[in-house]
């Protein structure tokens, strides 16, 4: 007889699995399981820095390990780095776009914004979608709408909107949170004032001015020259990088860096994070944890191997810019005989900027890109282009994880009871479908169809009974204390992971193209380098649902 659990029951044999696993650990029993902390024991302190397996992964075939850098080696602080970007950006609205000055006394909540939703330039609309792409949440400005609203607008029409580009925006970094929330601000403001905008300005062309007046802030280096005058007060300090990038270098791996920034702010940031080092003090020992060095890299250009991008060297101390042909040297004018450079065990690494993944497989001697594993914050960027294009292997960063899978263990027990509840009471209802459909279309005897009626009679009355408490008691308490969930994980746009009953469009790219995900790139420390990462060995965060009732 085969036998399929619910939801609920599934549910019940994760959270008894994970917390047998902790008894285990407890009593010293070893267990191999993704659920390590540095002791080799589990405490709820850790269960924020687990690495979760979405595909197989056995660290004895990586050869070579890099790293983006900026909100993956360099985890930015939201309520400094991202208020800066908003203030920023307000200013370049205000004095190069012609928005009105009063913009300037507007106010930056950071923690309105949450990675994976997505703008509707056009309509002016915030959407939070599951992974079939159904509208599950959708604020326009700061007004949520209904469901008629939602319905009318995104589920009634005869094709499925894509939900790309170039009416939407994908909010999938956490640079995009400031500009966001700044979108919808302004949407409530030319709402309410319809005259106060420059002419002609809709929610597109708005949304169009508040990236054209980020790309601005980049492009003056407003943003990077204050975090090099104070990088503590924008960027949080991780002892264990260090530590990190020793080990997998004493294990015979290559390390290498990969980031769009450009070597000057590149070097100031990982001076910080390396040496904690400022502005003034910055040295290149931090280069004698990596192999090789690409700044300015254009990412996720970078990823396409028929690009033509040129890759130049570039000179630590001067920062001046070296032509190379495929990273060799080229003999300058008056000299036939370039010197190539090979680096040695404790010299530090070549610097470059540009080119392309055909440049950095030949400097590292990549023979396979399954033997490289690729650590990023940018599911677009750094995540699906390095993992569908190239086959590495693949991390994804996501700071916001940590806080989540706490919620998710403290609220386990009420979760575990709110679905065995819904799952009692669809077992009912089965029930008597299923006689029902025996009393209607079975050929029954006279006695038989008797003592059936009467269960069913016996299971509509208990029915009614609990639909009829349902309604009055625990119905109010369920919908008080989904509330209560709902606000601990985000007050507006509820779990990271979870959209309803299914997966939330982030956690279906997560997914889909992450080998591997957690909180921050240093829990890699917390794990043998040679480790075997597998599937289904533990409880999932994108699997672990609050149902709506």
């Amino acid at each position: 007889m085969s036998y399929k659990m619910d939801k609920g029951q599934k549910a019940v044999l994760a959270d008894q699995r994970l917390s047998s696993e902790l008894m285990e650990s407890r009593d010293g029993v070893q267990e191999p399981c993704i659920w390590s902390s540095p002791e080799g024991g589990k405490d709820e302190a850790e269960l924020g820095k687990r690495i979760f397996c979405n595909r197989s992964l056995n660290m004895r075939n990586i050869i070579a390990v890099g790293f983006d850098m900026d909100y993956t080696l360099a985890q930015y602080k939201p309520e400094t780095f991202e208020k800066l970007a908003y203030e920023g950006t307000i200013e370049k609205l205000v004095s190069n776009l012609g928005y009105p000055e009063e913009l300037l006394g507007w106010t930056f909540n950071w923690k309105y914004m949450v990675r994976g939703l997505v703008v509707d330039k056009k309509r002016g609309n915030i959407l939070k979608m599951d992974r079939h792409k159904y509208v599950k949440v959708a604020y326009h400005g700061f007004r949520e709408l209904t469901k008629e609203e939602k319905v009318g607008t995104y589920g009634n029409t005869l094709i499925r909107d894509a939900f790309d580009e170039p009416d939407y925006a994908l909010i999938d970094t956490l640079f995009s949170l400031a500009e966001a929330y700044l979108f919808s601000q302004l949407v409530d403001y030319m709402d309410k004032n319809p005259g106060r905008v420059p002419a002609r300005v809709d929610y597109a062309r708005m949304y169009k001015d508040v990236r054209s007046a980020v790309d601005m802030c980049h492009r003056d280096g407003t943003l990077k020259q204050m975090v090099a005058k104070d990088p503590i007060k924008y960027i949080n300090e991780d002892k264990s990088i260090v530590p990190l990038l020793k080990m997998l270098r004493d294990s015979r791996r290559a390390t290498f860096l990969v980031t769009n920034s450009l070597w000057d702010y590149t070097n100031i940031v990982m001076n910080f994070l390396c040496e904690s080092r400022t502005l003034d003090a910055c040295n290149f020992d931090w280069l004698q944890y990596f192999d090789v060095v690409i700044t300015g890299s254009a990412k996720p250009g970078f990823f396409h191997e028929e690009s033509n991008a040129n890759l130049f060297e570039v000179e630590p101390e001067s920062g001046k810019l070296i032509n190379t042909d495929n990273g060799t040297p080229m003999a300058q004018v008056g000299n036939t005989s370039p010197s190539i450079t090979l680096k040695k065990q404790n010299e530090r690494c070549r610097v470059f900027q540009g080119g392309t993944v055909r440049h950095l497989h030949k400097l590292l001697s990549i023979g396979s890109s399954s033997q490289v594993l690729y650590v990023g914050d940018h599911i677009y960027g750094d995540i699906l282009r390095s993992k569908k294009v190239l086959g590495w292997r693949t991390m994804l960063v996501v700071p916001e994880l940590e806080a989540e899978v706490k919620l998710l263990w403290e609220l386990r027990d009420s979760r575990k009871a709110l679905q065995l509840m819904r799952s009692d009471r669809d077992h009912i209802e089965d029930q008597i479908h299923r006689l029902r459909w025996s009393l209607d279309f079975e050929d029954l005897k006279a006695d038989q169809k008797q003592e059936k009626s009467a269960l069913v009679e016996d299971l509509e009355l208990f029915n009614g009974f609990f639909e009829q408490l349902q309604r009055d008691q625990v119905r109010i308490k369920h919908q008080q204390a989904q509330r209560e969930c709902h606000q601990k994980f985000h007050k507006v746009w509820g779990q990271l992971m979870k959209t309803g009953y299914q997966n939330s469009r982030f956690a279906h790219q997560v997914e889909r193209f992450a080998c591997l995900y957690t909180s921050q790139v240093s829990n890699l420390s917390l794990y043998s380098p040679n480790k075997y990462y597998r599937p289904g060995e533990d409880f999932m965060p994108h699997e672990f649902n609050i149902l709506p009732m």
